[in-house]
């Protein structure tokens, strides 16, 4: 049996939403969702993301980009 109290609260976004809020493309999260790096629920055509899988999507990828970057050493 599905817990229904843990989408009581939960907000969902479309795709064009999403698109709109991280300033990309619809077909850039079309890909996300498909590589599986953004979670969505699919609706009949359509795919509703929820909002705070892109918040989390977001600060990690800040996080990765502000991430000191490990270079060889050289000799």
């Amino acid at each position: 049996m599905v817990d229904l109290q843990r989408f009581e609260n939960a907000h969902y976004l479309t795709v064009a939403e999403v698109a709109l809020s991280m300033r990309v493309s619809k077909m850039t999260v079309y890909r996300l969702v498909h590589a599986g790096e953004l979670p969505a629920v699919r609706f009949g055509r359509s795919y509703r993301v929820p909002e705070l899988a892109v918040e989390e999507y977001l600060v990690a990828e800040q996080h990765a980009a502000t991430s000191p970057t490990q270079y060889p050493a050289t000799t």
